[in-house]
């Protein structure tokens, strides 16, 4: 019997099928019909895939047999770090770290005591032009979901 995929077996496979194709993550989305931030995240084994999309992304990056249902499957979530080393992703967790309790006081001032949902999710990122450099727009927008109170 062969070696069963893992999702980080699934994982190395797109990211090198991606680099030899010449795609992007917004290329890649649209061909499966979903946007580049989900498509990214599922992608890197942090949601599950319809197993329409999982065999779509499976055809078009040709992966080996079995890809298609390990991305369909529900992941474990694990971060390996507590502070994240990479630049990029450090500044969003500094911009949590500084603004993250405002975020919050905002979001119960407007709705009351709850969270914004990452399940019932969408985040767009955009390239601004501006005269100063050129600007990164992250806009996220997440359900309401208020406490429950007993």
């Amino acid at each position: 019997m062969p070696d069963m995929l893992t999702k980080e077996d699934v994982t190395a496979h797109i990211i090198a099928a991606k680099k030899s194709a010449g795609m992007t993550w917004e290329g890649i989305a649209d061909s499966i019909g979903m946007s580049p931030v989900w498509t990214h995240s599922a992608a890197m084994g942090m949601n599950a895939m319809p197993m329409d999309k999982a065999e779509a992304l499976a055809s078009l990056l040709n992966l080996p047999n079995g890809a298609a249902e390990v991305l369909a499957e529900s992941p474990t979530k694990v971060w390996t770090q507590s502070v994240p080393t990479d630049p990029c992703i450090y500044r969003f967790y500094e911009i949590v770290g500084v603004y993250g309790p405002t975020l919050k006081a905002l979001i119960q001032e407007k709705f009351g005591d709850g969270i914004m949902s990452a399940i019932d999710f969408d985040m767009t990122v955009e390239r601004v032009e501006n005269p100063k450099g050129d600007r990164v727009e992250v806009k996220m927008s997440g359900k309401y979901l208020g406490y429950n109170s007993w």
